[in-house]
């Protein structure tokens, strides 16, 4: 790693530095948050599987490996660049249920219950992980749905050394799973905390899976998988029926497509927001010489908080499900859009958030993670996948090993109400019944005549569109290494609340202090990491994979 960005991590992460991973190969590579996931793609590709046969395999492993934010019970998004050129996108986010209202979370007196809305049943979407990563193998994919699940099954069954990582995120847990019988039965022994060294099996989560290889969609949205989450939402208020999780359907989308520098942006569309956001930012961006500026210079700072405080505030007012409202996606990252969005932009002087609301036009017309995966016949594929919170809403199904999504509350329950986040939401987003919530997830391909040249992506709730912002800009504009432009320092401005979140090292005190006379209040330096960029990279005669040294992950090429 660059000695410059080992220091500037050093400061970020005083006590515990993690560096990266990183590998170069020639056939194909594999980054995610879990060596172990990571190794199970490769190994994909080892036996003649494609990219897309890796990716669905990773990201069952991961349900297995990283229960965080890897899962069978939430939901996610794709971008597959396929050899030739053609780029797609698969959205799988989660659906409301057939009962949700859109005044299901407030109470008498019309605030909302955040415990309803994070950690009830009620805070379950239907799930769309196990339709989205099947349907993706069924069309592009090589191998057969047995091969590419067997990894997962024998790791549940047979169990894998629990690192300290994943014995400390159970520890920490604790107190939430111990609520919940089925969550303390799967992440303890009898009550107690695991500890590093252990071997940790997941019986339960191995039926499930095991259902789902001999069955396909049918192991988990009917029989008896589904009878058993079913049942549990039935004892304890949940809302998801039989005939909720037998209407549910992933949906293949146009992805977001831009222009930055000669390099095409590929992203994904609403109802997430990441690819309009990033290609809305690039596109404000674009007129400004940014590598001559410099990383990390006043100019180019102020420039990208701009940037984002304009993209957020659209985000809050025109983002949501197109299948239930007119998202107008095309406007919003047309580049004569971005100029007159940016057109009151001071050099001199902060905007004003109260005032920078979202842009208008004559109408003509949140613990996530992220893996790449890139193979060496051309295909690339990159995969966000959350179930909102860490752990989502800490509830594992009796019998079946999984846990539950609390992505309910990315819905905006109440106008100009933020969610667990901090981010705003009005009508385009609001609960109604079959609806997809809005996402920030920012799975993006970069692409240059037509050749996959950058996967990446990241969790992060709101910071995730940011994190994104950076590491494409760091490869674009300032020319670094994939190692550097995962690694360096971060900020973060969503336009509401009104507020600078940074690493340290993302700039210097006296480029802090100029940001502050030009007007940025409430800079805020943070020791705590801004997203988790497992990313891949096509050199001249070789891949190269990293897995972001904010956090425990694995690389696997070969």
């Amino acid at each position: 790693m660059n000695r410059l960005f080992a220091t500037l991590l050093f400061f970020i992460f005083p006590v515990s530095l993690v560096f990266a991973e990183y590998q170069r190969a020639n056939d194909g590579m594999v980054s995610s948050r879990s060596d172990i996931a990571s190794e199970v793609g490769k190994e994909i590709l080892e036996q003649g599987g494609n990219a897309i046969d890796a990716a669905v395999a990773t990201g069952f492993a991961l349900a297995v490996t990283y229960p965080s934010a890897g899962n069978l019970g939430g939901g996610g998004f794709m971008i597959l660049s396929l050899a030739g050129g053609e780029v797609i996108s698969l959205d799988f986010r989660e659906k409301a249920p057939g009962a949700a209202h859109r005044d299901m979370y407030l109470d008498a007196d019309g605030n909302v219950d955040r415990n309803l809305s994070r950690s009830s049943r009620q805070s379950s979407g239907v799930p769309g992980s196990v339709a989205g990563l099947l349907a993706a193998l069924e069309k592009y994919g090589s191998m057969s749905r047995e091969q590419i699940l067997a990894p997962a099954i024998r790791l549940a069954a047979e169990g894998f050394i629990l690192n300290s990582d994943l014995a400390g995120q159970f520890r920490g847990q604790f107190n939430n799973f111990r609520n919940h019988p089925a969550s303390l039965s799967k992440f303890s022994k009898d009550g107690v905390p695991y500890s590093a060294g252990e071997r940790w099996r997941q019986p339960d989560l191995a039926q499930t899976l095991q259902n789902i290889s001999e069955q396909g969609r049918d192991g988990f949205y009917k029989g008896s998988t589904a009878e058993l989450l079913v049942k549990d939402m039935m004892t304890n208020k949940g809302l998801i029926t039989l005939a909720d999780l037998d209407n549910y359907e992933p949906v293949w989308r146009e992805p977001i497509h831009g222009t930055y520098r000669g390099y095409d942006i590929w992203s994904m569309p609403a109802p997430s927001s990441g690819g309009v956001l990033l290609v809305q930012m690039l596109n404000m961006l674009e007129p400004y010489d940014i590598g001559a500026q410099g990383w990390g210079s006043k100019d180019t700072v102020h420039q990208m908080i701009e940037a984002q405080r304009r993209a957020y505030a659209d985000r809050a007012e025109h983002l949501g499900d197109p299948d239930f409202v007119d998202v107008p996606s095309q406007i919003l990252i047309s580049k004569d859009y971005a100029r007159q969005r940016f057109a009151n932009f001071d050099p001199q002087q902060s905007g004003d958030s109260t005032t920078i609301t979202a842009g208008s036009w004559v109408n003509e017309s949140p613990d996530t993670t992220h893996y790449s995966v890139m193979d060496g016949e051309g295909n690339a594929v990159s995969v966000t996948t959350t179930l909102n919170s860490s752990y989502g809403n800490k509830i594992v199904v009796a019998g079946a090993g999984f846990l539950l999504n609390n992505e309910m509350d990315d819905f905006s329950s109440k106008p100009d109400s933020p969610n667990a986040y901090g981010l705003i939401g009005r009508e385009a987003n609001e609960i109604q019944a079959g609806k997809r919530m809005l996402s920030s997830m920012t799975p993006t391909i970069v692409t240059r005549n037509n050749s996959p040249v950058l996967l990446t992506g990241s969790p992060g709730g709101s910071t995730i569109i940011n994190t994104v912002l950076h590491v494409v800009m760091n490869v674009i504009d300032h020319g670094m290494s994939l190692e550097n432009a995962v690694a360096s320092p971060r900020f973060h401005h969503q336009w509401q609340p009104d507020v600078v979140r940074y690493e340290i090292g993302a700039f210097s005190d006296d480029v802090a202090r100029e940001l502050e006379a030009m007007g940025h209040a409430g800079l805020s330096g943070s020791r705590f990491p801004i997203g988790d960029a497992n990313s891949v990279m096509r050199g001249e005669n070789f891949i190269e994979g990293v897995s972001d040294p904010r956090n425990v992950g694995g690389v696997s090429g070969y």
